[in-house]
Parts: structure tokens; sequence; C-alpha cells
């Protein structure tokens, strides 16, 4: 099976995440991302809540677009239900923040961090600030005071044009394109308007090689997370529900892989070398996790128009057995299917944000999923998932462990987020050479410590 292998200049991914007074998560908890990051915990322990930040990041800095909160699959509600609420006299907090810090690989990593607090705007939530850094120099855009500021080293600076506010505002609510993020602060920088004021620690405004190196800082850091492919694929936690029969009809892209049918029926009328070789990845994943060894689109007609059927089967030594309908195989091809489709695309964004990819899998199946996930984060595309399979999670560490593909164990992240009273700490976990746990709190995994205890009593 082959993967889509991102080259050098494309090895651009988060490598850092911090939120705070988001949710359940009061005090600010930052966890170490890598290509593999896998999401462990309770249920309602902020793990949805955590992958919705790192899309909404990833939407303003990577797309310059306004975050929706209430996009598919993450509907978090209005500020009300983002905003952390606390007990007691100290109420609901007036803001909520998330950041990350990304890098792209060359001899090593350059680095450059982005973060953002919202506020209230009427029900939603609305950007109250944004900042940038690279090294010493950073750059943030204040939207209540219309004030870019500036630091190099221990100097600062504040800025201000004749219209600024357009700036923070240029965007069509209709379609919700927005400037922001490194866009937005660019075009400030480059405004033949701009005035600079000193702050703390400078005497003066920016010197001509100041400003230079506040404009070099900021095109270094233009776009600086993983999404050189577009938006991450976000997958809901239970897929649609197999049909018998479909009728085409357009589509798109969607959190619960309605359009996969469509996409699989149009590949294989129109783009017989593309479907060759992605239904040749699917039949090989198939095989390899125990629940197909060969995927078909079956016409009910000549005409592209006319129904179709999705069809698998299992071969038995060199036995073909008969094909049949996905919808009387049950749930697992189903649910898996549209993230296998997604990750075997050959125009696949190179960050997926996962929940639960393991329902309705047999173990075996979810382990053999691991392996994938494994193999598809050494080729470059960054993985976040959510998931409450120890089958997934061992075979993980096993094949880390034996060097089944190029992933190095700095290359996985376990992120275990664990209730504390009415909050939630998020504790980053590693992975040694010999596939080990290693920075695991005491809390990890008792439950099953227990059980296996009481087993064998």
């Amino acid at each position: 099976m082959r993967f889509r292998t991102l080259g050098a200049a494309d090895m651009q991914a988060m490598q850092e995440m911090w939120v705070e007074n988001y949710r359940c998560f009061r005090e600010r908890q930052t966890a170490r991302l890598a290509p593999l990051t896998l999401l462990v915990g309770d249920n309602s322990t902020g793990k949805t809540s955590f992958l919705a930040m790192a899309r909404a990041l990833h939407d303003v800095q990577s797309l310059g677009q306004l975050p929706d909160f209430k996009d598919e699959p993450y509907d978090l509600g209005s500020f009300d239900e983002i905003a952390h609420h606390r007990s007691g006299v100290a109420g609901r907090a007036s803001t909520f923040a998330g950041g990350l810090q990304a890098g792209r690989k060359r001899a090593g990593y350059d680095t450059s961090s982005f973060d953002m607090v919202f506020q209230r705007d009427g029900p939603s939530p609305s950007p109250q600030r944004i900042r940038l850094a690279s090294g010493s120099t950073w750059l943030s855009w204040h939207f209540d005071a219309a004030e870019l500021r500036a630091g190099i080293g221990e100097k600062q600076w504040t800025s201000s044009t004749s219209s600024p506010r357009h700036l923070a505002n240029d965007f069509d609510r209709d379609d919700r394109r927005l400037r922001l993020g490194w866009w937005l602060v660019s075009d400030i920088l480059w405004r033949d308007d701009l005035t600079w004021k000193p702050a703390r620690n400078a005497d003066a405004p920016p010197s001509t090689s100041e400003l230079a190196r506040l404009r070099i800082a900021a095109a270094q850091l233009r776009p600086i997370t993983a999404g050189h492919s577009g938006r991450p694929f976000a997958a809901a936690p239970v897929r649609t529900k197999p049909r018998r029969t479909y009728d085409p009809s357009s589509y798109g892209r969607d959190a619960e892989g309605t359009y996969v049918p469509m996409l699989l029926a149009d590949l294989s009328a129109r783009a017989p070398e593309r479907w060759g070789s992605l239904r040749g990845a699917l039949a090989k994943f198939g095989s390899e996790s125990g629940l197909f060894d060969e995927i078909n689109v079956k016409a009910l007609g000549k005409r592209e128009t006319e129904p179709f059927q999705l069809q698998v089967r299992k071969y038995s030594g060199r036995t073909k057995g008969p094909w049949r309908n996905l919808i009387d195989v049950g749930y697992g091809v189903s649910q898996a299917l549209p993230i296998l489709t997604e990750l075997f695309r050959d125009d696949s964004p190179s960050m997926f944000l996962l929940q639960q990819p393991e329902v309705h899998l047999h173990p075996s199946a979810q382990a053999a999923l691991g392996t994938l996930f494994c193999q598809i984060a050494a080729g470059g595309t960054q993985l976040l998932v959510e998931t409450h399979s120890d089958h997934l999670m061992d075979r993980i560490r096993m094949d880390v462990r034996d060097g089944t593909t190029k992933l190095k164990p700095g290359d996985v992240s376990i992120l275990y987020f664990e209730r504390r009273n009415l909050d939630v700490r998020i504790h980053s976990i590693e992975v040694d050479a010999m596939g080990n746990i290693v920075g695991a709190p005491e809390g990890y995994r008792r439950f099953f410590m227990e059980e296996v205890e009481r087993s064998l009593r």
C-alpha cells in the first residue's frame, strides 16, 4: 500500500497546543502534539472540545477565516456554552483562549507560535486579540482598540492607522470569509499610513532596520499550521448509515461521510485510474483487518444518473465469496469506510481530526487501524485521534517498538484527559523505544488495572 508522502517543505505541523478558560479547562492546559497524537480519557473530559479548538486555530492562522464553533462535527454552542463556568462567585469567564506552536522541518524545526483570545459578541464568540511570535519577535492585533503591538527582545511599540477598523472587519458574514491571523497583521504592517509609538523599553519608534525585521518576521509567520492542502478533515464519532441502493447526486466532504458512496461511484465511472488506486488501497486494508477482501461499485443501469450499490466480498483461501451489499455485512465496514476513503484519497488534507474511528470494529480490525495510522503519520500527515480502544493503542506502541514503519517514539504523543473535580487536566505522555508508556500519572489506566486485579482474585 502506497501513501502520499509530503516533501520537506510541507513537513509542517502543530507541535504544541494550549487552551484556557475553555469548556471544562479552567487553568491553561498545554499538550504536546506529534505526527500521531492519541486523545484518551473518560467520557466528557474535553477531548472533542480540544479537537474543535485545534480546527478553530487552524482556520484562523492557515486559512485566515473566522472560526465557527458550531460547524459540524463540533457544535459547541454559544459563548456561554464555550467559556469556562466556575462554581461560586467566580461565575463564567469573560474570555477564553487557545494557542499553538508549529514548525517546518528543515535541518531542524523552525518554530513559530500563534494564539487567540475570544470574547462575547452577542451570543457568539468573537476575536478579541491575535498574537503571532517567532523567537524574540512578536506581533499582536487588539480588535477593541484597533491597535497593532509589536516587540523585538525587550523593546515594544504600538501603532495605529488612519482607518484601522476596516481591517478588523474585512469579511462577508454570509460566507464567513475574514482576513485574520497572518493576513491581518501583514496587511497592517505594510500600510503607508502606519504610525508607531514607543512603549515598554523603547524611547523612539522602530528604526528602519527594526521595522524591516518586523516585516520579515511577519513573512516567516505566514500559515504555520499543517493546512497546506486545505482544512483538516474532521470525522464525526458516528458515521452515516449504509443504504441498500444509492441515487447519484452532487457531493462534498462532510463529517459523517454521507458523500463517500457518491465519490466512489463517480471515480468508478469517470476516473478509472484513480478508482483503481483507491480501490486497491481499500481492499488491502480490508484484507489485513479482516473486514473484506474486495470492494465494488455495482451500477444498476447503463447511465451515470441511474442508481448503484456498494458491495464487498471476502475470500477463503483462493475461493472468492459472493458479492454482498454493504448494508448486509454489519456496521463495521460502513463506519470505517469514510475514514479509510479520506486517508487514501490522493487529494486528502495534511491533517485529520478523528473521533472514535474504531466504532463497531472487531478488536483485530481496531489493531489494524493502529498500524494504518502509523503508516499514514510516517508519510507526513498529522493525525489527532480520539479513541477508547486499547487494541488500537497497543498496536501503535508495538509498531513503534518493532520499527514496522518509520514512525519514531517521539512521533507519538498520548494525551490523557483527567477529570479533577469540575476541571480537567491534560497530561502529555510519551512512548519509549521499547513501546512502554512514559510519564503517565497515577490515574492513567487505573480502571483497567483494578479490573485485572479483580479478575485474578
